[in-house]
């Protein structure tokens, strides 16, 4: 089954909440890059494995060697179940546990998913350690050890990690990769979000307002 298919279970059922006022980026030296990743109409945060650093660097013993690791958020039982019936489809809507699907790549994510579906944006050192501690902080981990693998993923290096908080129609992937990313200082609002065209428009609209960097 392709991504794409399984990301249904981000869609959301109902009219988005409202119009959101749009705050401003950090005003800080971009020290570093995130990438926002477009898989259909799924979202993922993409970071290099060199500058995760924290507890969130306990992954990279996960998969040794790679270049990038992206994370995206989903409903637990539809995507390690990948069950592809209507039914699971709609259930994925309603209130129920999380996971994150976390990709290893060897290659740039440009190579990986298309330079048209990703966008590099600039944050600060500080922004950084942000998002990498909100993930972290999404991630099941039992006192002491390591995060709860649930299964491994549909592609060669990924794995499917039990997750914190509810997945449902009002809080989708996309809403995580929103919040994540507003967590690091990027101008996302902070409710309304559902759907991947809403992230990936505003991860254009930041990215034309940064100036271009040598490296991004």
């Amino acid at each position: 089954m392709s991504y794409r298919r399984a990301a249904f279970a981000c869609l959301a059922l109902g009219v988005l909440a409202g119009s959101c006022s749009m705050p401003a980026s950090e005003p800080s030296a971009n020290e570093a890059v995130v990438y926002v990743i477009g898989r259909g109409w799924h979202t993922d945060i993409g970071l290099p494995v060199e500058e995760i650093a924290g507890p969130l660097a306990a992954l990279k013993a996960d998969f040794p060697g790679v270049r990038y690791l992206t994370f995206g958020f989903g409903e637990r039982q539809f995507l390690v179940n990948r069950s592809t019936d209507f039914g699971a489809m709609l259930r994925a809507l309603l209130p129920s546990q999380s996971a994150l699907l976390v990709t290893a790549l060897g290659a740039t994510p440009e190579a990986a998913f298309g330079r048209a579906n990703v966008v590099v944006l600039g944050v600060s050192r500080a922004g950084l350690e942000r998002i990498e501690d909100g993930i972290w902080r999404q991630l099941v981990s039992p006192p002491g050890d390591d995060p709860v693998r649930l299964a491994e993923g549909p592609y060669d290096g990924s794995v499917f990690y039990a997750s914190q908080g509810s997945y449902n129609a009002f809080f989708t992937c996309n809403t995580w990769t929103a919040q994540t990313l507003r967590a690091g200082g990027l101008a996302i609002p902070a409710s309304g979000v559902l759907f991947a065209s809403q992230v990936m428009g505003m991860a254009h609209w930041i990215g034309a307002q940064q100036d271009p960097s040598p490296g991004y």
